[in-house]
């Protein structure tokens, strides 16, 4: 091996054709930007959205309804479902970290109690928020509730 026999590696050098370097380059002239218009010009970019000049889609489209910033969205975990992870992991206080542990809910999510099914279960349930139905089937029950 010796200086003239050295090459680059395989696949390192990549031959972009450089443009705009006289007509005998066979991309000199307009050097690939077409005859006039704005697009030839440089420093030239278009808005994202932008569709040539016909009305863009996000105009086209109807608008309606408004977004409540103050919203508060809960997780809603049913009472059928408090009374099977109940029996299940044999639970004498349902709370947050116990949700948490067994995938019913998230770390930033509020909890709501909701009264779909049967609950037998004596157990002490900490929540976000309850429905009444929740609320009364619970404390029927003989367990208690716990706003967190």
């Amino acid at each position: 091996m010796n200086l003239s026999n050295l090459r680059p590696a395989k696949g390192s050098v990549k031959s972009k054709k450089r443009i705009g370097r006289g007509q005998g380059s066979g991309r000199g002239g307009t050097s690939t930007r077409g005859h006039k218009g704005a697009g030839s010009r440089s420093g030239t970019s278009t808005k994202i959205g932008f569709e040539g000049g016909q009305m863009p889609l996000q105009r086209r489209v109807p608008k309606f309804g408004f977004k409540n910033i103050n919203r508060v969205e809960y997780v809603g975990v049913n009472l059928d479902v408090l009374q099977a992870l109940v029996e299940k992991f044999n639970l004498t206080v349902v709370d947050f970290e116990a949700l948490r542990t067994h995938g019913l809910a998230s770390k930033n999510d509020l909890i709501k109690i909701l009264g779909r099914g049967e609950f037998t279960a004596k157990v002490e349930v900490s929540a976000h928020a309850f429905s009444a139905s929740a609320q009364k089937a619970i404390e029927a029950a003989g367990g208690s509730i716990v706003k967190l």
